[in-house]
């Protein structure tokens, strides 16, 4: 099986990063690294972070950047560079894991393929008693979630079966809009052989699909993560959306040019490049 580094994306959400963590503390395998990708947070997000480092059965480590805008890429490559595992498994810092998600990801995870994960979108009044510690859904029963669902607190229930195979999950290999940076996993090899994210493309969108893109071109096959490892994405207000347009056109454009390499990716920035987080009062 391969080790697995998991990453998650945040920037200025540190209550939902909490509870995101506290789903990772509990997962049946667990990574071995966590790696917290931060586009810029303040010294809330690094408390949260220094508050779990102990925690967690696994190592923590917090890869942060300035914030200078909308730079999910940026941060990806970053924390992607600080991992040393076979699999590179992303995950938005406001996702919660369900207690299996990450060995899921590992026995899912085969040779020449991304696995392509999904969501759960929960309400912004459930979203809100989530943050407050006040309900935990990764602990919920079938009845719960049935509840939940008739109540209009969550958008569907079929995410939550596990179906066994893997043949099927490879009907559609070359369907890039499966891969979503909320979730999805690719092996470390894979991802360095196409330079990893597409650091041009900034603001809101489309990083993933690039991302998608580059592999198939490369070869790589997307495999369906459906029906085993499905994340519970918490509610928020959209992101301005000025830069979705000319970062889709970027995306395609890799694809009719059948681009590999991303232009500004892993291999363009010192390796020995780091920040220091807010509120450490040295390296992390």
């Amino acid at each position: 099986m391969p080790s697995v580094a998991l990453i998650l994306t945040t920037y200025n959400r540190p209550a939902a990063l909490d509870r995101v963590l506290d789903s990772v503390a509990r997962q049946t395998v667990m990574p071995e690294q966590v790696i917290i990708a931060d586009d810029g947070s303040d010294e809330r997000t690094t408390a949260v972070v220094k508050a779990w480092r102990p925690r967690l059965r696994t190592s923590l480590h917090h890869a942060w950047q300035p914030d200078n805008g909308f730079r999910a890429a940026a941060s990806r490559n970053r924390a992607a560079r600080d991992a040393g595992t076979d699999l590179l498994l992303f995950v938005d810092g406001d996702c919660l894991l369900r207690t299996g998600v990450v060995a899921e990801h590992r026995r899912l995870a085969e040779a020449g393929c991304a696995v392509a994960g999904n969501r759960i979108l929960l309400s912004p009044q459930l979203t809100q008693a989530v943050e407050q510690g006040l309900v935990d859904p990764v602990g919920w029963h079938l009845d719960d979630w049935v509840k939940a669902r008739l109540k209009g607190d969550v958008e569907r229930l079929w995410p939550l079966i596990t179906l066994p195979g893997h043949a099927w999950r490879r009907l559609r290999p070359t369907h890039w809009l499966q891969m979503r940076g909320c979730n999805m996993a690719v092996f470390r090899k894979d991802f360095e052989r196409i330079n990893g994210f597409e650091e041009r493309i900034c603001g809101w969108g489309f990083e993933d699909s690039d991302l998608a893109i580059r592999l198939i071109n490369a070869g790589i096959r997307v495999k369906s993560g459906r029906f085993a490892t499905a994340v519970l994405h918490l509610w928020h207000r959209e992101r301005a959306r000025d830069d979705a347009e000319q970062n889709r056109r970027r995306a395609l454009d890799a694809k009719s040019r059948r681009v590999i390499l991303a232009d500004l990716g892993l291999s363009q920035r010192p390796m020995d490049e780091r920040f220091e987080p807010p509120g450490t009062g040295g390296r992390d």
